[in-house]
């Protein structure tokens, strides 16, 4: 070994243990260079080691005796004596496992026994935690998308400090929320703002979440935000849904009010029941810009759409056709499946109807109802704080009293 490799830090310290005295050949020179010598006498045990890479690149992986039997099968195939270095041990077995352990370690730091190991470099050191920064809030709890919130939300420079409206669909276990909203430096501004839970009160009782009542839900944000901008009477959207695609075009001086889509963390899936809000936002009078691909009808091998499959689907027919099903298949199934249904007369002849009602019932009055306002009477858990005419009452009080009872105690 080379003697000014533990100085140059190729070997530690701690790695040059006793026992082992080395010959090399080759380009290394020539002559024994000598780690230590032992002092006692014993065996003398030449051991001609293969300095290969297949051998050695993998030594440091073994330990004690199957480290031995390893590097001892090398020399059963040993064939070519230019690749071979000379260990000499003055110890017993145990020595010769400590040195070939040490052998075995110098081929794993990088030394001339060594293997291919390269330099690895420690990459989260203090440094790395020092500037470590955690990502935003809402990104830790896995609710909203920055990277797609910043591309609906950065307006263009040139427009200054033009509002880019939004229109937010999210779907609860027991509501849809439709929502248009604009953000500031402050947090999103609610402009309007639609739910599933206000279709009671234009005859949709039952089956609040489903794609016949996203689409109500659409419609009534829609035409409940451009009565709020007294734009309900200039454009007045697709007044008979026949589930054909639609866009809203310019009438007269005013632009229709327009809004871009925001899903939040939904998949975008052919069909699913974010679109049918956004189809009755569109058919409500709101320009979205869409297509009709993730509609519900559309093929995508044949690239064609069915605007009446679309249409079916928007009055509830799905629903319908299962009620049918079910109740021929399974009729104690079908009054726990749809015992709310049955409870406010809904069946599966009249399903259509009750959509058709309530889609003219929100044309005709799309506003919300005020809130009522709740009489709450606050409890005190604390005394209250005495003003200081009613504490020097209060004293005034008690000692009066304490003079009634000392006159009396004194008359006896």
């Amino acid at each position: 070994m080379d003697p000014g490799a533990e100085a140059r830090g190729l070997v530690a310290p701690s790695m040059a243990r006793p026992c082992l005295t080395m010959s090399n050949h080759g380009n290394h020179g020539s002559g024994d260079h000598v780690v230590d010598e032992g002092g006692e006498e014993g065996l003398v045990l030449e051991v001609h080691i293969v300095l290969l890479k297949v051998c050695l690149g993998g030594s440091h992986l073994l330990e004690g005796d199957q480290l031995v039997a390893t590097l001892l099968e090398a020399l059963d195939d040993l064939a070519d004596e230019s690749t071979v270095d000379t260990v000499r041990l003055d110890h017993d077995e145990a020595a010769l496992v400590n040195a070939l352990t040490t052998l075995s370690l110098y081929a794993a730091t990088g030394s001339h026994y060594g293997s291919n190991m390269g330099f690895v470099k420690v990459v989260k050191n203090k440094a790395y935690f020092k500037r470590y920064q955690v990502k935003l809030r809402r990104r830790r709890e896995g609710k909203t998308d920055y990277q797609a919130r910043k591309r609906l939300t950065v307006q263009d420079k040139n427009k200054y400090n033009t509002p880019k409206y939004r229109l937010i669909v999210r779907f609860s276990k027991k509501d849809i929320t439709a929502q248009i909203a604009y953000s500031k430096i402050e947090g999103d501004v609610v402009v309007a703002a639609a739910y599933a839970h206000e279709l009671p009160r234009y005859g949709v009782k039952v089956g609040l979440t489903n794609y016949a009542a996203a689409y109500a839900t659409g419609l009534l944000l829609a035409r409940r935000h451009l009565k709020t901008i007294k734009l309900d009477g200039t454009y007045k959207g697709l007044e008979e849904c026949n589930g054909e695609f639609y866009n809203v075009e310019q009438e007269g001086d005013a632009a229709p009010f327009k809004a871009v889509l925001d899903i939040g963390l939904s998949r975008t899936t052919t069909g699913a029941k974010i679109f049918a809000v956004m189809k009755g936002v569109a058919d409500g009078g709101i320009e979205v810009p869409h297509s009709e691909t993730r509609f519900f009808g559309f093929d995508s091998e044949s690239k064609s759409y069915n605007a009446e499959a679309h249409r079916d689907r928007i009055f509830g027919k799905h629903v319908s056709e299962y009620m049918k099903t079910l109740k021929e298949e399974d009729e104690d199934a079908f009054k726990r499946h749809f015992s709310k249904f049955i409870a406010a007369g809904v069946s599966a002849e009249n399903i259509e109807e009750m959509y058709k009602k309530a889609h003219a019932a929100i044309r005709a009055n799309p506003e919300a109802l005020a809130k009522k306002e709740k009489k709450v009477e606050k409890k005190r858990w604390t005394a209250k704080k005495l003003t200081y005419v009613e504490r020097k009452s209060r004293v005034s009080t008690k000692k009066a009293y304490l003079l009634h009872l000392k006159a009396q105690m004194e008359a006896q």
